[in-house]
């Protein structure tokens, strides 16, 4: 899941980056309105995580551009009021959900996947691919009824692949979804992440590169 942390408080910014990093989601940050904007038109983000008094475009702007392109990126309005009032006025600027400053980091975490889970197509609670199942609820993923250990970037791409029901995910597309933008698309990590998936999660092999295009899992069936 990719996600955007808009917030002018550069400690609380990075702390929640960091967090939400370590739940496995790719994490942008902009400190202000303007970048944030920005950053929102040249990325396709699931969720965005926006502080309402921002330096430059306000929160409210954003949240208001955002809702107008159409998109379906998702967006958690942060506030330091969390009168019903304000709530309410979030909402009707198109936000999709709300949450006042302070406020305890596995609720944020909560409302992201369940925003995320809006943002993108419906999929089963479990995904399945031949003797492969991962489940993105629990963050597990089994072979044969046995457990397969793996880091959050190995985790990510087999999901945007299993996600993909047997089409051809890009090498790009994978580096979009999984990483961050700090990631150099001129690097290796795709590549090297797939290989080092493929030997965790052992023979017969199941991720197919398809030169020229990308890598796909075969669906289930």
């Amino acid at each position: 899941m990719r996600v955007l942390v808009v917030e002018d408080e550069q400690p609380l910014a990075d702390a929640v980056a960091r967090g939400l990093r370590r739940e496995g989601m790719a994490v942008d940050v902009a400190y202000d309105g303007d970048s944030g904007h920005e950053k929102c038109v040249v990325t396709r983000y699931d969720v965005v995580v926006l502080d309402r008094d921002l330096p430059g475009m306000s929160g409210d702007e954003l949240c208001g551009q955002i809702a107008a392109s159409g998109s379906t990126t998702r967006v958690l309005m942060l506030t330091a009021s969390g009168t019903l009032a304000d709530k309410v006025d979030g909402l009707s600027r198109g936000a999709d959900d709300y949450l006042a400053k302070p406020f305890d980091f596995p609720e944020l975490v909560a409302r992201c996947r369940a925003l995320g889970r809006r943002a993108t197509p419906a999929v089963p609670p479990l995904l399945v691919a031949g003797d492969i199942e991962l489940d993105p609820a629990k963050r597990t993923v089994h072979r044969s009824g046995r457990p397969v250990e793996l880091t959050r970037k190995e985790f990510g791409v087999l999901e945007v692949l299993l996600s993909a029901a047997g089409a051809v995910v890009s090498s790009e597309e994978l580096l979009e979804r999984v990483w961050d933008e700090n990631a150099d698309p001129f690097t290796t990590t795709v590549r090297v992440t797939v290989m080092t998936l493929r030997k965790k999660l052992g023979e017969p092999g199941m991720i197919e590169t398809v030169v020229g295009a990308g890598y796909r899992v075969p669906a289930a069936g």
